[in-house]
């Protein structure tokens, strides 16, 4: 991609940290965005396309964990942990919460630039296999997720942004169960309550708007007491 400048963000409570790395990649051509908090990196996150994030675990609000995992439900952006832990349950968290890459601190610059070379190289051949692509369901169910757009029978769908907030969570993540409350904070951004039937209703009109009301689901399944799950198969 001759001439184009890949953005990163980092979350980095260390301000002299933050800003050694801030100063570095962007000499090297890097556009940066940087957070000093998880919860500040999540907003970011949401606000603003990134091609990859740089994230520490020990931090105020919201630590890097939670962060990955948040990140990790809704893209599949390279996630770097860049930590001062050293314990092999730490990196083995982060890696299973959706990281793909973890680094202790202290750190080489060179190091850090190499690996983000490296992840952002892949994810490129990764964007490129995968543009315009078009997954289609069994059922008649067909979504195109660079254009947001849903089809059924090759009919366009129109969903609310909440609707389709939703089923595009559920889609990412198929055949595992999302709590309500989980899927209630992802996409409203708010901590679940108790009596909160938000994500109930709405399940129930994206169903309706799907033809997927009858006794045995095509694409979302009530595992009952708990959430929900997209059980859809794909088509190749």
């Amino acid at each position: 991609m001759a001439g184009y400048q890949a953005t990163i963000l980092i979350v980095e409570d260390d301000y002299d940290i933050a800003r050694v790395m801030c100063d570095f990649l962007r000499s090297t051509g890097f556009a940066v965005t940087w957070a000093s908090t998880g919860k500040e990196g999540w907003e970011e996150f949401k606000t603003a396309p990134f091609d990859m994030a740089l994230i520490d675990v020990m931090m105020p609000e919201m630590d890097g964990f939670a962060l990955c995992e948040r990140i990790r439900l809704e893209s599949d952006i390279p996630l770097l942990i860049v930590s001062a832990r050293q314990e092999d349950h730490a990196k083995i968290q982060g890696l299973d919460l959706g990281a793909d890459d973890y680094l202790t601190k202290p750190f080489s610059l060179q190091e850090l630039k190499a690996r983000i070379d490296s992840h952002l190289r892949r994810y490129r051949r990764y964007l490129n296999q995968t543009a315009n692509a078009r997954v289609s369901f069994t059922n008649g169910l067909s979504i195109d997720f660079t254009k947001a757009a849903v089809y059924l029978e090759e009919k366009y769908i129109a969903l609310t942004n909440k609707e389709q907030a939703i089923l595009f969570l559920l889609v990412k993540n198929p055949f595992i169960t999302m709590e309500k409350s989980r899927i209630y904070e992802h996409v409203w951004q708010q901590l679940d309550v108790d009596g909160n039937n938000t994500v109930t209703v709405h399940i129930k009109s994206l169903r309706t708007k799907l033809g997927d009301t009858h006794r045995e689901a095509k694409f979302i399944q009530t595992d009952w007491g708990i959430g929900y799950r997209f059980i859809g198969e794909t088509i190749s």
